[in-house]
């Protein structure tokens, strides 16, 4: 059997990267081809994305890729999901894209709260949060209410670089899924939704399933053999999807970055009245099926109170000294509540979690790895309530939690998640997204009959490590 190369082009919020998967005789090799920072900008009190410079790092990424594989078969595109670009007619930028750490939201969140989340819960299965791409169009259209006589379409950020690199535009379920937007029952937009928000039906088609065949990329000459593939847009989707899972059903997934992403695959979604007070989140895998998911605050918390010390780490090995030092640090008696909206975007993370400590009568923690320690042991805790609430609500039994992601690098991290949750964990040092972006581009092809196939044959590669509860 011949070696099949595809490209996953693979963006965070904070870095982005193109990886080239080589696969062979059921197995699969991944070779770095480009990695680059990302990040948003801040005019004026509010929050951007450099979409053009995103897409300048794509294309070079592509082009670094060939040179890897000369027979780049295909490529697919995943992103972080809620935020989205306006196009007009021809396809043109019509507004800059706001990042979704942008305050703008939040009297929109307060106001739903008050009035409305009950209805949009029961319509779309998606909980009150001020990222949801809903409150952030809601918010364009009453600050910019002509924005309709020029926006003609709404594409989330995958589907609008997908439409770059093919000239296709489609808007993919799993990140269709994440705007609050979707109807949770059926698999098109929610009209009840889309009228409740003042937003146009116009602005979105209905949604695809990943595994649509885009077309060849254009634009990049030395490129045009290479066709772009719909894979998952939702960078979690596809993480979920490189995991291998008991076919049974009794495993949970971590997707541990900036954000965590405690959920499992299910055939119905999970709603009512206790997974709304719960936000439960029922996101879509690539086929349609639901993802339901509590989305925590992740280690965000960490990236961003490093910039308040000298000391912090900057390489592989120092990370592994700053993990070394927190394990050293005696264990915190109290944990601060990662689900705290005072951390989601604070001019000082520091700051706000000393504040957060403070006000319940807890000194703070006096180095870098006690920080480490108290971050790490907090959101293990938050995982393990995910994890109970999953249990309560469906009345499953989950055996283990699987880990992707940078998290899963941490030791510290996995073994706090393990001892609150009471359940092994299993951390798989591979690069997530990256392999289930990569999994759906050779089910499109043939090269590879469908996910659970590609799971067993992922499975026998595979080492993980298990974490055992102390």
């Amino acid at each position: 059997m011949k070696t099949i190369h595809t490209a996953a082009i693979d963006l965070g919020a904070t870095s982005g990267r193109v990886i080239v998967g080589n696969y062979s005789q059921g197995r699969l090799e991944l070779t770095e081809a480009h990695r680059f920072a990302n990040g948003f900008n801040e005019v004026r009190g509010h929050c951007y994305w450099d979409v053009p410079g995103l897409y300048s790092q794509i294309r070079e990424g592509l082009r670094q890729a060939r040179e890897i594989a000369p027979a780049l078969a295909s490529c697919g595109v995943d992103t972080w999901a809620v935020d989205h670009v306006l196009l007009d007619g021809d396809g043109r930028l019509v507004f800059p894209a706001h990042a979704y750490r942008d305050e703008r939201t939040r009297p929109y969140v307060e106001k739903l709260a008050a009035d409305g989340i009950d209805r949009v819960y029961d319509w779309t299965g998606i909980p009150n949060q001020a990222i949801n791409t809903s409150l952030q169009l809601q918010e364009l259209l009453d600050r910019y209410p002509a924005l309709p006589e020029i926006a003609r379409r709404c594409l989330m950020l995958s589907d609008y670089f997908n439409f770059l690199l093919s000239g296709t535009a489609v808007n993919e379920i799993s990140n269709a899924s994440s705007t609050q937007l979707l109807d949770v029952r059926g698999a098109d937009y929610s009209i009840e939704a889309l009228n409740f928000f003042g937003i146009p039906k116009t602005w979105f088609e209905g949604p695809v399933k990943a595994g649509r065949r885009l077309g060849p990329v254009t634009g990049i000459s030395e490129l045009e053999e290479t066709e772009v593939i719909l894979v998952p847009g939702h960078d979690t989707a596809c993480a979920f999807d490189a995991m291998p899972a008991d076919p049974d059903g009794g495993d949970l997934y971590l997707s541990s970055g900036t954000w965590s992403l405690v959920g499992f695959e299910s055939d119905e979604p999970v709603i009512g009245l206790e997974a709304q007070a719960a936000s439960v989140a029922n996101e879509r895998i690539g086929d349609g099926r639901y993802r339901p998911i509590r989305n925590i605050m992740g280690l965000w918390l960490l990236e961003q109170t490093l910039p308040a010390f000298r000391e912090r780490p900057r390489s592989d090995r120092e990370w592994e000294e700053l993990v070394t030092a927190a394990e050293g640090e005696s264990a915190p008696s109290e944990l601060i509540d990662v689900t705290d909206p005072a951390f989601f975007n604070p001019v000082s993370m520091k700051d706000a979690i000393d504040s957060h400590l403070e006000k319940r009568s807890i000194n703070p923690p006096t180095s870098l790895p006690g920080y480490t320690r108290l971050i790490c042991e907090s959101l293990g805790a938050g995982h393990a309530h995910a994890a109970r609430t999953f249990e309560k609500l469906t009345g499953r039994r989950f055996q283990r939690m699987l880990v992707v992601g940078g998290g899963s690098r941490n030791r510290l991290l996995c073994q706090a998640t393990a001892n609150h949750a009471g359940m092994a964990v299993v951390s798989f040092k591979l690069e997530g997204t990256a392999v289930g972006n990569i999994a759906n581009q050779l089910i499109a092809i043939g090269a590879v009959a469908d996910l659970a196939h590609f799971r067993a044959r992922l499975a026998d590669q595979l080492e993980g490590t298990t974490y055992e509860p102390a």
